[in-house]
């Protein structure tokens, strides 16, 4: 089986790839019976003499390849028929802005995976760049602090090599006297942690936050059933909210009372109560003025993220009085970083991080048979046009009839 590392044509440019260099060299050495070859690439972050110099063929043309492998949406024009496609779709939600890209795959017989569809039985994900858009996220987010009150200035993650330089920048600062409220418990809420942890910043206990005040900065993380509430006043259960979160509101003002960061780690389902609206942010107790939102749902459950915002200009500002976007640095304002690609900032970490996760739970599947179904449940697509039975919901989608 020959798999093809295909170049990143998606604008703005994204240097991220599915596999370093080294990884792949990795692949190679534990499936000796397939074969790799890379497209060459001006702008991914490891360049193609350092694929050569692991003895991999470079090469314009991939369309001898069984699979290809790639990061973000291929443009239309690009799509090579009847080949097995990995790559982050954008679809699966119906995502109006990719309802060509779809339809163009089953018309030219493409087998889709999508890497959000690479799951468990559980249906938890098993690949992903959670982790680096929450370590960015965090880093982006004491940046902007940094900035709006002129305490330090922070450099953009994309002027930084790695992991390694963003963490000794974060060595120079001093983070002042604030509470910081961190939602999730995931890949990305966990990448953000790494950054709080690493910044030394006391975590605290929910009922510690919550009634008491600090001589020195501290965080909390918190869950679903931290920030939600069943209507009824029982107690509430984690798995029943995720099945059904309609008998639920949200308990999160009593953390916006007591917060002034707060970093958006956290997955949102479809039903679920927003975790505070444009009113909850009206209000005279609501202490919020900083939000690295992450999760990044526009006019959703994060109010003051009203739009996504870029790597180029990361930050602006939300009147909570007027519902208008200002100033990051306006008087009253929230001040919001959301940015919706963070990853991309950190690419060489992100791509090796990515590797590994791809190299151990997908390309086993093309070998042993696909003995976890992992294919069978990430296949969105047939070589026939037709969608698979798990994303038939996309039917209607795809024809234009909603």
């Amino acid at each position: 089986m020959k798999f093809g590392i295909i170049k990143e044509r998606k604008n703005p440019p994204d240097r991220r790839v599915v596999f370093s260099p080294e990884k792949l060299a990795q692949a190679k050495v534990q499936f000796p019976q397939a074969e790799f070859i890379v497209e060459s690439s001006n702008i991914r972050v490891f360049p193609d003499e350092a694929y050569r110099a692991k003895g991999f063929e470079i090469t314009n043309d991939i369309s001898d390849c069984d699979v290809l492998l790639g990061v973000k949406e291929v443009p239309l024009e690009a799509l090579i028929p009847n080949k097995k496609y990995f790559y982050f779709s954008h679809t699966i939600k119906k995502q109006p802005y990719n309802r060509k890209l779809l339809k163009a795959m089953l018309e030219k017989n493409i087998e889709m995976y999508d890497h959000e569809t690479i799951v468990k039985k559980s249906g938890s994900r098993l690949i992903g760049f959670g982790r680096y858009a929450g370590l960015v996220g965090a880093y982006n987010g004491f940046r902007a602090l940094g900035l709006r009150d002129n305490l330090f200035n922070l450099p953009k993650v994309e002027h930084l090599a790695d992991l390694d330089e963003v963490k000794a920048e974060l060595d120079k600062i001093t983070i002042p006297n604030i509470k910081i409220a961190l939602s999730g418990t995931g890949k990305v809420a966990m990448g953000a942690k790494e950054i709080l942890d690493h910044l030394k910043i006391k975590e605290v206990s929910d009922a510690l936050y919550l009634t008491s005040q600090f001589t020195e900065p501290v965080y909390c993380m918190i869950d679903v059933m931290e920030y939600n509430k069943r209507i009824d006043g029982k107690v509430g259960d984690k798995r029943e909210f995720y099945k059904d979160p309609t008998g639920y509101e949200s308990n999160f003002m009593a953390y916006a009372k007591e917060t002034d960061f707060f970093i958006a780690g956290h997955f949102y389902g479809d039903g679920a109560p927003f975790l505070f609206t444009r009113e909850d942010a009206k209000r005279p107790d609501f202490r919020i003025n900083l939000v690295a939102d992450v999760s990044c749902d526009i006019d959703g459950p994060v109010a003051s993220t009203i739009r996504p915002s870029t790597i180029a200009d990361p930050f602006y500002g939300y009147d909570p009085h007027t519902e208008t976007e200002v100033a990051f640095d306006a008087d009253e304002a929230i001040t919001v970083m959301a940015v919706d690609n963070l990853p991309c900032e950190l690419p060489k970490d992100a791509s090796e991080g990515f590797g590994e996760m791809f190299l151990e739970h997908v390309i086993p599947a093309f070998f042993n048979g696909d003995e976890r179904g992992i294919l069978k449940r990430a296949k969105m697509t047939t070589a026939e046009g037709k969608l698979t039975e798990r994303f038939n919901y996309l039917q209607e989608f795809v024809d234009g009839r909603e």
